[in-house]
């Protein structure tokens, strides 16, 4: 009986255990994640939060209107320069639409809509494609590519 006992204790302990670990999620899943991630962040003003989903790098590149810029540092630039100057408001951002193509096990294609809610009731809006990458600590986008509607 003792022994019956022990086992059913050893065999609780292994599955709470076992609760508190993640499960390796679906990139896909994990790639929306990150955009959502990115869409609280902003929705919080929080700039710094926004770019973690973006691969820290001079390698990273970004297109918008007829515009590139290279790096991490020049997209969070932008960012503050656009949105989150004087005079500037960042709005409320929305992502939809997002579809995720797996180009293999540590690449993926993101296409989606974005729009702002601004105070004043504009809503800019626009599409998006993105190049995300997996790295050892996650899925980072390491191209963007923004457009915005006429």
């Amino acid at each position: 009986m003792k022994a019956i006992v022990s086992s059913v204790v050893v065999c609780l302990v292994l599955c709470v255990a076992g609760l508190g670990q993640s499960s390796p999620m679906d990139p896909r899943a994990s790639i929306e994640h990150v955009l959502r991630t990115q869409q609280e962040a902003w929705n919080r003003l929080d700039l710094d939060a926004f770019m973690q989903g973006y691969w820290n790098s001079p390698e990273l590149t970004f297109f918008s209107g007829a515009k590139e810029s290279k790096g991490w540092q020049a997209a969070l630039d932008r960012y503050r320069a656009t949105y989150a100057s004087p005079g500037h408001e960042m709005g409320k951002l929305d992502f939809s639409q997002l579809r995720v193509e797996m180009l293999g096990s540590d690449a993926a294609f993101v296409r989606g809509v974005w729009q702002l809610t601004m105070s004043d009731g504009k809503t800019p809006h626009g599409r998006f494609t993105l190049i995300f990458r997996k790295f050892p600590d996650g899925w980072r986008i390491i191209h963007d590519h923004t457009s915005a509607a006429e």
